[in-house]
């Protein structure tokens, strides 16, 4: 959007030049034992017009509604000398205030405890505060400059790190309401670390927020992988962003009171985990690795669909096989290049996304265009009624991450001096440099510059228009890769089965389509009593009962409860089809070389 690249011309000068017209944020946490925050705004230099103040239903990097005004209650409104003003809620996130010659503040208070990149956690360990989920906003005011003061918590040593920019030790400021909202923002009494970055006669500083305990020599040895991630990342698009300010920040919050999650911004991401830094290494940095990519791949390389963001409605978009699903294939990639996993354990990890995908039934209903616009339903989506998403949805992350090991193998295969790394390098200079927004089209037409009209238009037309799979196992053979069938004479059941608490074993998935549990017409909380006349003795592991007690093709007589009744079922096993992916040992020259430029550092090259 055209307002997001105002940030690059506006300087913190300008910014107090327009200090009087600026929307202006308070912020305190005296309660925050009690995961509250007191929030004022000021809106000033209002037209006669009635003033329309909005909780966002939507946040950058999330596709779902999250409807934050959930959590804001005690709404008032006054004038500049403090008089009460008539505040009327509209809807269930907007606010109008009729009357206010020209100003008006608004107060309420905020509960906030999910700590991750979506919400916000106040706690008397800190205020991690995503932007939409905690300030209102007025909409006509979106081009005004945006500043937030933070009464800090003094008695717990806080102190901010956020991506705006910083005018005092409690005072930030964004140019523009967008900025703002992108702007994630860690109050606390945190570690940090920084190096610094040159590129394009440029020098930036990239800096590591951490808050969670951590030994000094493990957070020495995690922050040495972030900047190898860092040198790998940049060297596939052979430059760093132009990031604002030049400053690009990861804020990490690696404590018990968090949740999981990563969340991409402008010149910063949020890192959340429940796991410390030593307890979740490995699934910290592989998050760091996906959020930091990024920083090209969908903040500057970035969908016209999602172009401008909405934060009143879902955002929806058909490239998020690209923005989200290259960007793991990607952030895995980094993490066998940078040295921080082995090529065989990155290699073995292959099969993992492969035998998501391979084999799904949602390959019958959804292209991956299609996978992508179902995100406003899965994305951290709310809803209590059930789904058969089993059946009918491949995650866009996952599928989008095997069609980009299809598409740098097949680069690869066509010509040596092609590769993923050459599309993503032009991409990004015709797209993301000038952060103009792209379709699909515009995709396959780039592909068909880099490589040729014929090879873009089959992976198109073969892969993404449609949902037919790339001959994996000849592309990874070319890499000196062995992708096989795990075990072909293990039966497989096709359904989730779990011991509940009164020992009986319940059928706890929708049976995939196609396989033995769906054929026989078993549903989802069928109740399994017995199979060809033996009981399922109570602790024991329902997989391993089947493969200890049965064989593939043999057909075999279910008895099982539902809705209080005993039924009858004949199931025929089949067998299990995932795969495994494994290093072959020794290869020709061209094979080893192949290997060597898909997986080795880019860094020195």
């Amino acid at each position: 959007m055209k307002f997001r690249l105002i940030v690059l011309a506006i300087t913190i000068q300008s910014a107090f030049s327009v200090w009087s017209q600026a929307v202006e944020y308070q912020v305190s946490f005296e309660d925050a034992v009690h995961h509250v925050a007191a929030v004022q705004v000021a809106f000033s230099g209002l037209d006669n017009q009635p003033l329309i103040v909005k909780m966002s239903r939507t946040s950058p990097g999330r596709y779902a509604l999250h409807e934050f005004a959930k959590n804001v209650y005690n709404v008032t409104a006054v004038n500049e000398i403090g008089e009460s003003l008539a505040i009327t809620q509209t809807d269930p996130s907007e606010w109008e205030i009729a009357q206010h010659n020209g100003y008006a503040k608004v107060s309420y208070k905020l509960f906030a405890n999910k700590g991750d990149g979506t919400y916000a956690q106040i706690d008397e360990t800190h205020a991690h505060l995503n932007v939409p989920a905690v300030f209102m906003y007025a909409p006509s005011l979106e081009q005004r400059a945006h500043h937030v003061r933070f009464e800090l918590r003094e008695d717990l040593q806080w102190k901010v790190a956020t991506q705006l920019q910083q005018a005092s030790k409690d005072l930030f400021i964004a140019p523009n309401l967008y900025y703002f909202m992108d702007s994630p923002i860690e109050i606390s009494n945190y570690q940090v670390k920084e190096f610094t970055c040159k590129s394009n006669r440029k020098k930036y500083k990239i800096k590591f927020v951490l808050h969670g305990a951590a030994d000094p020599d493990e957070f020495n040895a995690y922050f040495e992988d972030i900047q190898a991630i860092v040198k790998e990342e940049s060297a596939v698009f052979g430059e760093l962003p132009n990031y604002d300010f030049e400053t690009y920040t990861f804020l990490a919050c690696y404590i018990p009171n968090a949740t999981g999650d990563g969340m991409e911004h402008r010149n910063s991401t949020i890192l959340t985990s429940s796991e410390n830094l030593h307890a979740g290494r490995y699934n910290h940095i592989g998050t760091a690795a996906h959020e930091f990519f990024h920083a090209w791949n969908v903040e500057r390389i970035r969908p016209e669909s999602l172009e401008p963001f909405n934060f009143e409605e879902t955002n929806m978009s058909g490239e998020l096989w690209f923005a989200e699903g290259f960007t793991s294939y990607y952030a895995q990639l980094i993490l066998c290049r940078a040295g921080i996993i082995s090529p065989k354990v990155y290699v073995k990890n292959i099969a993992n996304s492969l035998n998501q995908v391979w084999n799904a039934p949602g390959l019958m209903y959804r292209t991956p265009i299609e996978m992508s616009y179902y995100a406003p339903f899965v994305d951290a989506a709310a809803s209590i009624d059930p789904t058969n998403r089993v059946n009918n949805f491949v995650s866009y992350y996952t599928y989008g991450s095997v069609l980009g090991l299809a598409l740098d193998l097949s680069l690869r295969d066509l010509r040596p001096d092609l590769s993923l790394d050459g599309f993503m390098r032009l991409f990004w200079h015709v797209y993301g440099t000038n952060e103009r927004p792209y379709t699909i089209t515009d995709l396959m037409l780039t592909l068909s510059e880099y490589a040729s009209e014929p090879f873009a238009n089959f992976f198109f037309n073969e892969y993404v228009y449609r949902s037919n799979m790339p001959d994996y196992k000849r592309l990874l053979a070319g890499m000196g890769v062995n992708l096989q069938l795990r075990n072909t004479a293990t039966p497989y059941f096709g359904a989730s089965v779990y011991q509940n608490q009164e020992g009986l074993f319940v059928i706890w998935s929708n049976p995939l389509e196609g396989a033995a549990s769906y054929m026989s017409k078993l549903a989802f909380g069928d109740v399994i009593t017995s199979i060809n006349g033996i009981k399922i003795s109570v602790n024991s592991n329902f997989d391993d009962f089947i493969a200890a007690n049965f064989s593939v093709g043999q057909s075999v007589e279910i008895v099982y409860d539902r809705f209080g009744k005993s039924h009858t079922t004949q199931l025929t096993f089949g067998n299990d089809s995932s795969n495994y992916t494994e290093l072959i040992e020794n290869v020709t020259a061209d094979i080893q070389m192949n290997r060597e430029n898909w997986l080795e550092s880019k860094v020195s090259k």
